[in-house]
């Protein structure tokens, strides 16, 4: 296994990413290749040839698991899951910690090391989830939100439940419109809070999250789903940062003007998408909550990780 720099702090994604206002500012993914099959790719839709890097841990990564479950793409697309620390090299393969699988496809030790296969050289930010092509050795794509548009059509033909359709012709303008504020504001959001390096940064994101959860909150009062009674890829990028809110953004990113469980329709929202068929088993708690406590030791020096809160995910939601 490869060792940490002795820079490791500097290296890592957090550190790379802060600008001169003390803000969290996320770099753009590089890999942005797309699976079709019409002959205008170098990717066609094959059965057993991509493969999946991910983070349980990771938000980014969840979205991509949760399709590649609800589509019924498990026999087309292998996975690999990394180890929930992160050290300064980056994403390990080691084996040590329940659920980290190794790199089963090309034997490495760090995630960084299949960056460079695909781009000799490469000096960027190394991040989950990846999708490999196992056919040309390289990467497809590391951008969550192309995967999963990937995931959901372009492989119809080889999944188990080609109906389901979490990007849908009719809602295209609502969904996209949605995405838009959940993303800056939630998803991403929190990062901004947690690894802000100022007040003014910390307090600016932390009022902007707040009050898009509480934009969320107003429209599931209203409708099952974000975009109406149809389950979406809206709900699905919302539900892996909810998932993970109480646990960790609350205390460890400094998120604690409200719980999600303070909020009637967030809470209830986060338990209906968490008890749709297979949704469950992509939640990794004890791979969430060590890989934020335990890797951010800026934030957490001692990496110890809180034995709560209690949170139950099985309870009836009363959303149907």
């Amino acid at each position: 296994m490869t060792k940490p720099s002795d820079n490791a702090e500097e290296s890592n994604t957090w550190n790379r990413q802060i600008d001169d206002k003390g803000e969290f500012v996320r770099k753009e993914t590089v890999f942005h290749s797309w699976i079709k099959s019409d002959g205008s790719s170098d990717f066609r839709p094959e059965t057993d040839r991509y493969h999946l890097y991910v983070s349980l841990a990771c938000p980014w990564a969840h979205r991509t698991l949760i399709y590649r479950k609800l589509k019924g793409l498990e026999s087309v697309i292998s996975v690999d899951v990394v180890d929930p620390i992160l050290p300064g090299q980056g994403w390990t393969f080691e084996q040590s910690s329940p659920g980290a699988t190794g790199d089963t496809v090309n034997g490495l030790d760090i995630l960084r090391q299949a960056y460079e296969l695909a781009s000799p050289g490469y000096d960027g930010v190394v991040t989950v989830p990846v999708l490999w092509d196992k056919a040309r050795k390289t990467i497809v794509n590391n951008e969550s939100s192309e995967i999963i548009r990937m995931f959901n059509a372009r492989f119809q033909d080889l999944a188990n439940n080609p109906e389901l359709d979490l990007y849908p012709e009719p809602l295209r303008d609502s969904i996209n419109e949605i995405n838009s504020w959940v993303y800056d504001e939630i998803n991403n959001g929190v990062y901004r809070a947690g690894f802000a390096r100022t007040q003014k940064a910390y307090s600016s994101a932390v009022s902007r999250l707040f009050a898009a959860l509480d934009r969320a909150e107003a429209i599931l009062a209203r409708s099952r789903y974000l975009c109406g009674d149809t389950l979406s890829e809206a709900d699905i990028r919302l539900f892996v940062t909810l998932v993970r809110f109480d646990a960790v953004y609350v205390t460890h990113f400094k998120c604690n003007i409200r719980r999600i469980v303070d909020y009637p329709n967030l809470w209830g929202f986060t338990r209906d998408i968490y008890q749709i068929p297979g949704v469950a088993e992509t939640v990794n708690m004890e791979h969430i909550k060590r890989h934020y406590f335990e890797s951010h030791r800026h934030i957490n020096p001692f990496g110890i990780v809180p034995d709560g809160p209690e949170l139950d995910f099985t309870t009836p939601h009363g959303r149907g």
